[in-house]
């Protein structure tokens, strides 16, 4: 069923990418754009400035709900991606423009099993009322150029791990930096190009290592291999853990609204890491930091966030905190503008300059 304005449906490709309009896309786009979306070649083609071209808004994974609220004749749909807050844009969600191809309706994955956009698409959210940045710490001028977060939003309220339910029927999520589902528990692959992060629901019990699980717009389940997958937590993660499936991504290339294992960008970082762990941040970092509470500096530990914004200006940029600080030297694990890559550093001179202060989710 063609997607409908005014009812759900869910993505049903591995990485689904989210724009600012239909007439932004540009022609390096085309791989991102197909029935069956290559978001690594895609990424692989694009120049320094194409990655960090703003048409992109961010990215949504395989199940992830959204809401339809415009479709055109061309193939393209308005939506708002229900598991990625962003109050600012949109009370539910994150608003942009999707290929209706990416979309299936939520009963295609299985007629019987409860629609999955009625749950929580990615556990519980976290958020706090929004809030102008607080003046940076720090003094001098201000980071050259942007320090890239993604467009900006905010987020609704709630805290807590996800998932509930027996063992057998609890969500999964994946647990490595891609993996393929198949047709058969030894057949080909049938889809690739699956992400970490994403989440699962299991259709029964494992079969010589390979694990059957429902995938959006297709009536059969297809099989995953075990080892790539764990069930969603029920307690709430350490923010060191966290940070351990964050630094899994170091030297992972820097896209503008990327939030995958091909690509991703400094809040997409934060909200993937937590996404695995079941815990809902806003997409965007200035929203992140308005859902998290403000700690003392020299009292954050490793997994904490530090965020970034220049004086009168709204928070442009987050990392992640990697070691204790020592001496007023402070490192994180971030997804650099500059660079272009997931890196663990030092802060220099220009980010302790725009240092709003450290936070803790």
């Amino acid at each position: 069923m063609a997607p409908q304005p005014g009812r759900r449906a869910v993505v049903r490709v591995p990485v689904a990418t989210l724009w600012t309009a239909p007439e932004a896309v540009r022609p390096i786009d085309c791989p991102a754009l197909a029935g069956s979306p290559d978001v690594a070649a895609w990424i692989a083609g694009m120049d320094r400035d194409q990655l960090v071209g703003d048409c992109v808004l961010t990215q949504l994974l395989l199940g992830e709900p959204v809401r339809v609220t415009e479709t055109r004749p061309d193939g393209w749909v308005r939506v708002v991606a229900l598991g990625q807050p962003a109050a600012k844009l949109g009370a539910d969600g994150y608003p942009g423009w999707l290929r209706a191809a990416h979309l299936a309706d939520p009963a295609d994955a299985d007629p019987s099993s409860p629609d999955p956009t009625d749950l929580d698409p990615a556990g519980p959210a976290l958020s706090g009322p929004a809030s102008p940045a607080p003046a940076p710490v720090g003094t001098g001028p201000a980071g050259p150029g942007p320090a890239g977060s993604g467009p900006a939003g905010s987020g609704p309220a709630g805290s807590g791990p996800a998932g509930s339910g027996s063992a057998a029927d609890a969500p999964l999520t994946v647990d490595v930096a891609h993996t393929a589902l198949r047709a058969e528990p030894d057949g080909d692959a049938a889809l690739t190009g699956v992400v970490l992060g994403t989440r699962l629901t299991p259709a029964g019990p494992p079969v010589d290592g390979r694990r059957p699980v429902r995938v959006p717009g297709r009536a059969d389940p297809l099989w995953a291999t075990e080892d790539d997958l764990v069930p969603l937590p029920a307690e709430r993660p350490e923010a060191e853990k966290v940070l351990a499936v964050a630094e899994r991504l170091r030297d992972l290339v820097y896209v503008w609204g990327g939030m995958s294992t091909d690509g991703i960008d400094c809040s997409g970082l934060v909200h993937l890491a937590w996404r695995r762990y079941g815990i809902t941040l806003p997409r965007d970092a200035d929203d992140q930091a308005a859902a998290t509470s403000r700690v003392p500096l020299d009292a954050e530990r490793p997994g904490d966030l530090y965020f970034f914004a220049r004086p009168g200006r709204r928070i442009h940029h987050v990392g992640i905190v990697s070691a204790e600080p020592r001496g007023g030297r402070r490192r994180m694990l971030h997804a650099c503008y500059l660079t272009r890559r997931v890196v663990e550093e030092e802060l220099p001179a220009d980010r302790t300059a725009t240092l709003v202060g450290a936070y803790r989710v």
